[in-house]
């Protein structure tokens, strides 16, 4: 089968489709026979070497944290579901893969897995499985939302934030955008209430807001000084300025800076899924990329400035 690794750290270039052996199911574990994977923030850096912590010097290395397909084979003890049943899931986020979630077959524990939604195709469902998670994390786990509260999203035409401005005007929230003004529309269509285009808007110049969910990692600071007094942020993009900046707002107590890391089991997918169900919030793609094209769609992640996201269909 064809499987996206890497053999050394660098730019997309060093992305590769190669051929592997087929995987097979061990106890509790479930064969997934992958439609569609998307480029996630974790794949770029992992890509990039910034993950060396956990997946190490030794190659190959597979990439692509996410994936949505169809059950195709069940180790012993993974009967919480069945051959041909529509999956959607992750690879672990902190364990090391020669084989993940971009290729044609992935192998992972079965409380990884959740059913697709209705009606959601393989190519939707790998475009909002990580973002649609992480936005619900950081919205309800790390902020607490309620209705009425003022949002600001940062990096807002990305996977998580079109995922966070659905999500948070399905909370009740009242929603600002910052992203392209090229997107407002689009992003108007998924609940902003505001868009400011962060190329003309300095921090300094935005008011004040009751949660911040940003996407970007970088000016944490600036950016937190903006919380009411009640406020709380979270970010889920991370620099070293940023990890800096995180440690530094211990001092403000809740008013800190807040991140974490999205490690889905089946009661989170599950979650996701009843919340696309319930129309509060749909995938966002940018462009689909045949397998043997990964490395354009990762040239395109790392470019950025598109909305929602690169989904690699297989």
């Amino acid at each position: 089968m064809k499987a996206t690794q890497i053999f050394s750290y660098g730019a997309p270039e060093v992305v590769t489709v190669t051929e592997v052996e087929r995987p097979a199911p061990g106890p509790g574990e479930v064969l997934v026979a992958v439609g569609a994977s998307s480029v996630n923030g974790h794949d770029s850096l992992v890509r990039a070497g910034a993950l060396k912590i956990v997946s190490g010097r030794r190659f190959p290395i597979g990439l692509g944290l996410d994936f949505a397909g169809v059950v195709a084979a069940l180790g012993a003890g993974s009967g919480a579901v069945a051959v041909g049943d529509q999956v959607w899931g992750t690879v672990h986020p902190r364990e090391k893969h020669a084989v993940a979630g971009a290729a044609e077959f992935v192998v992972v524990r079965a409380d990884r897995l959740g059913r697709v939604p209705a009606g959601m195709s393989a190519v939707e469902a790998a475009a909002l499985v990580v973002p649609g998670i992480t936005a619900l994390s950081a919205l309800r786990t790390a902020t607490h939302l309620a209705p009425g509260e003022t949002v600001l999203v940062r990096g807002a035409a990305g996977g998580v934030g079109t995922a966070a401005v659905q999500l948070a005007h399905a909370g009740g929230g009242r929603v600002t955008a910052l992203a392209r003004a090229t997107h407002a529309a689009a992003l108007t269509e998924l609940g902003a209430a505001e868009v400011l285009d962060y190329r003309e808007t300095a921090p300094e110049e935005i008011g004040r807001f009751d949660v911040i969910v940003d996407t970007v990692g970088t000016d944490l600071a600036r950016f937190r000084r903006h919380l009411t007094s009640s406020g709380r942020m979270v970010t889920v993009g991370l620099s070293p300025a940023g990890i800096a900046a995180i440690a530094a707002s211990a001092v403000f107590g809740p008013r800190r800076i807040r991140t974490f890391s999205a490690n889905p089991l089946t009661p989170q997918l599950d979650e996701l899924a009843a919340q696309a169900a319930s129309g509060a919030v749909r995938p966002v793609v940018d462009a689909i990329h045949k397998l043997d094209d990964v490395v354009a769609a990762h040239r395109a992640f790392d470019r950025g400035g598109a909305l929602g996201r690169q989904v690699v269909a297989i």
